[in-house]
């Protein structure tokens, strides 16, 4: 993979929709990043302002004070480009399905997160196609969790980010992306829908709550699905325990999730830093500058 300055670029085969997946990620030239295998070597770092103290008045990198006003209302599909943009980077859910006659799906999505853990939920937005004519714009992911209530969130990686962008096609009903490119389906315990098994971590879900949405002319675009997480896998090479907690936690060095980002960029994790929380005892109002000065005056 040739570097060039400091962007790294990878491209993953297939499309997503009718444009290939560019796998853009920057590198920083004061640390070193390598490859260990199918791995990333991840670095802990400090924070840009390691010596903040409460109160202080933290620098901007802008030089005016003016913003951009987007209106929704306006814009319609064309706030597409900014949403995926603007809210990174995102986890991807790899979502394999079935239909009620037992066609097999799988797909990604990044307007996706967990909501809880108490019971463990995943929230799945989907945006519908005018292409789906026959299922009322929801796609095969969709209308598949629909009829049977049941589906699988497998965390994408990027040892298989290749075969993981070719199942993201326009590809005809019924036709099972997880066959086409070539992953491997794994059964699943409480749940139909097989597991990837090329992935590091798997959510067995079964459907709580769909929301339909509406534009402000109120057409419906899409939906937002709930699922409840019957049962999760973590392969056990991923395993580790928190040296907080103790429990049963990912490891984050050999994890190399994919991350979603603007257009058609995906990244990955390459540093991270910790931050403590503030105890309760911080809750007093900082003193300002000036009544510091006016203070040390006095």
């Amino acid at each position: 993979m040739a570097v060039q300055g400091n962007i790294l670029t990878a491209f993953a085969a297939g499309a997503l929709g009718a444009s290939g997946i560019l796998v853009s990620l920057l590198r920083n030239p004061t640390w070193s990043r390598r490859i260990l295998g199918h791995r990333n070597q991840i670095e802990e770092v400090s924070t840009l302002h390691p010596d903040y103290k409460p109160g202080d008045k933290q620098p901007s990198p802008f030089t005016s004070d003016k913003y951009l006003a987007l209106n929704p209302a306006e814009l319609g599909d064309a706030m597409y480009p900014f949403m995926i943009s603007a809210v990174v980077p995102r986890p991807v859910a790899f979502v394999s399905s079935l239909s009620k006659n037992g066609a097999g799906n799988l797909s990604p999505y990044s307007y996706f997160n967990a909501m809880s853990h108490d019971p463990p939920m995943v929230v799945i937005g989907h945006s519908y196609s005018s292409a789906k004519k026959d299922t009322g714009g929801k796609k095969d992911t969709l209308a598949n969790i629909l009829e049977t209530g049941e589906f699988v969130v497998n965390i994408m990686n990027e040892w298989y980010v290749e075969a993981a962008n070719f199942t993201c096609g326009p590809y005809d009903r019924g036709i099972n992306e997880m066959t086409l490119s070539g992953l491997t389906p794994m059964e699943s315990v409480k749940v139909k829908p097989p597991r990837v098994k090329e992935s590091a971590v798997h959510f067995e879900c079964k459907l709580v709550h769909s929301y339909e949405i509406k534009n402000h002319t109120g057409k419906a675009t899409g939906m937002i699905v709930v699922g409840e997480v019957l049962l999760a896998h973590m392969h056990e090479e991923v395993a580790t325990k928190s040296p907080h907690s103790g429990h049963d936690v990912v490891d984050l060095k050999k994890y190399s999730p994919v991350s979603r980002l603007g257009g058609v960029s995906y990244g990955r994790t390459t540093e991270y830093y910790n931050i403590p929380r503030p105890p309760k005892e911080e809750q007093k109002t900082p003193k300002t500058a000036s009544e510091a000065d006016e203070k040390a005056r006095l």
